[in-house]
């Protein structure tokens, strides 16, 4: 997969729970980040979780959501 320059950002629609957004609120808000920057922060920080875990990890990953 090709770097995007992080000036290219792509827009989403993301639907979530008003208890979800509550939570992520006050957590954003702790770590000085707006909501959007820490949903942005959250997946880049899983994506790079799973990177590292290697095809080990996405097995285990795959069984689990069996």
């Amino acid at each position: 997969m090709a770097k995007e320059k992080d000036n290219d950002k792509k827009q989403i629609l993301l639907r979530i729970s008003p208890t979800l957004w509550k939570e992520l609120a006050a957590w954003a808000e702790d770590d000085f980040r707006s909501i959007n920057g820490q949903i942005e922060y959250l997946l880049t920080e899983a994506v790079k979780k799973r990177k590292k875990g290697g095809k080990s990890q996405q097995a285990v990953n795959r069984d689990i959501s069996k």
